[in-house]
């Protein structure tokens, strides 16, 4: 989340709290977005196939792959099936709503979700198996596991829904600070549990089957004297593996704890809210102004930092073999050297926003612009 220099912050009102909302391409510091450096390739990007979905507006989506399809969406309501390996459409369906949220899939099912609640559940023939109303806008991409769909809502909650059906099976909810950051950040999920970061600078870990909450922990705590200063969100997916958990806070710090009873292992300042990802013994992150970091998941030690893409509103990234890929503002896909965070490779798509971590496939990388620019890339 950035601010503009020049522009008053805008405050919107959202289930009874104050929301800070986001804003592309600058910095609450008032610097350029960085411009491209020239670098020598080490590596080459070839697109394997590309596919228009449609303009996602100023709504965050991301596409999923399951099996032999890529599922996407866009801002009108339309969700598609292409085909994994070709990007050729083979079904679409409309589902009756603006989409903000999406796409999920698992079970045999699609889903995505709207600015008004609506949630929809597709099957994988594009037939629309169910719809639902939630208590309030539908943000992120809904998660699917062991029969039960998780939701978040813009207004905190977290709610479990019957597969089958959309039937709610349980709700998570839990009071909000009095200014929030405006955030897409979903769930992860994940050995029966949910693991779910929240305003405030918490992290909740809470049960798949039931919404009962195994542990809570303090990833970072809220400083300063007003209100802007003491915002300390969790805005981004926490990431996991058999051992623990990281989450890192906007405006705040960077935790990791053990996975079984949330005791923490080590924190450090970093402010972050497009988050990271996790492999072997690092951790990868992009922080609040574009530097891309890796850190000893250990530790928290610095491996290496990348500097050149500052305040180019950089995705998270996503780790594929030797590399760490990350999307910009402007559509650019930059791929670094996992080895010392050295650039190897840019791709320019159509201009379009990368705003979601790009996703794996065959080998390759899958990413969506926010002009609906839908591209399967691969690395040589």
């Amino acid at each position: 989340m950035t601010f503009s220099r020049t522009a008053v912050l805008l405050l919107v009102l959202l289930a009874g709290c104050s929301t800070v909302s986001d804003w592309f391409g600058s910095s609450k510091s008032g610097k350029e977005p960085a411009k491209l450096a020239e670098f020598k390739e080490r590596a080459t990007l070839e697109v394997r196939w590309r596919h228009d979905v449609g303009d996602a507006g100023n709504n965050v989506l991301q596409p999923a792959v399951m099996h032999d399809a890529v599922y996407a969406a866009n801002a009108k309501g339309e969700v598609f099936r292409l085909e994994r390996t070709t990007g050729k459409e083979v079904w679409r369906a409309d589902s009756g709503f603006t989409v903000s949220g999406g796409v999920g899939a698992g079970d045999g099912l699609v889903l995505v979700g709207g600015m008004k609640g609506d949630l929809a559940a597709f099957g994988e023939d594009g037939k629309l198996r169910w719809k639902t109303r939630m208590s309030s806008e539908v943000l992120s991409a809904p998660q699917v596991a062991d029969g039960i769909v998780v939701v978040r809502t813009g207004d905190g909650r977290i709610a479990g829904l019957s597969v089958a059906d959309g039937k709610r099976q349980w709700l998570y909810e839990r009071a909000t600070p009095a200014l929030i950051v405006r955030s897409h950040a979903g769930v992860t999920t994940g050995r029966g549990v949910v693991y779910a970061g929240f305003a405030g600078g918490k992290l909740a870990v809470i049960g798949l089957a039931n919404g009962i909450v195994v542990w809570e922990s303090a990833v970072s705590q809220p400083r300063g004297n007003t209100e802007l200063e003491r915002i300390s969100d969790i805005t981004s997916l926490p990431v996991a593996d058999g051992e623990q958990v990281c989450a890192v806070a906007f405006q705040g710090r960077v935790a990791c704890f053990d996975i079984a009873q949330g005791n923490p292992l080590w924190s450090r300042e970093l402010s972050s809210d497009k988050g990271m990802s996790m492999l072997g013994k690092y951790l990868y992150v992009t922080d609040a102004s574009g530097v891309v970091s890796a850190l000893d998941k250990s530790s928290g030690s610095s491996l290496w930092k990348n500097d050149q893409l500052t305040m180019r509103h950089i995705s998270t990234p996503h780790v594929l073999g030797n590399y760490v890929a990350v999307g910009d503002y402007e559509g650019y896909l930059h791929v670094l050297d996992r080895d010392d965070g050295s650039m190897a490779a840019r791709l320019k798509t159509d201009g379009g926003g990368i705003l979601t971590a790009p996703t794996e496939l065959d080998g390759g990388l899958l990413v969506q612009t926010r002009n609906g620019g839908l591209y399967s890339v691969a690395i040589h």
